[in-house]
């Protein structure tokens, strides 16, 4: 596996599908260790340290979008001034 590259995947799945990914990614952030893999095209992730977190989301006549952002570098970064609240 490269130490450097890049991977994107984007697909249609149900609700059920994406509960699991997120349950895996969940999984794999608390191990430090998150493996993305879709046919040939594979990526090695270690999250670790503070990570910068970022959520949007948009709302239409027939459209939603949430959109998530996590990234990371090595070093010493300073933590979030107020906590996220999320609601079920």
């Amino acid at each position: 596996m490269a130490e450097y590259g890049s991977f994107e995947y984007e697909s249609y799945q149900d609700l059920e599908t994406i509960q699991k990914f997120l349950e895996s990614l969940t999984q794999g952030f608390a191990k430090e260790q998150i493996f993305l893999s879709s046919g040939d095209d594979t990526i090695e992730l270690q999250p670790k340290n503070l990570l910068k977190f970022s959520v949007s989301a948009k709302k239409k006549e027939d459209k939603t979008k949430l959109s998530i952002k996590i990234s990371w570098k090595e070093g010493k970064i300073k933590a979030a001034k107020q906590p996220l609240e999320i609601g079920p």
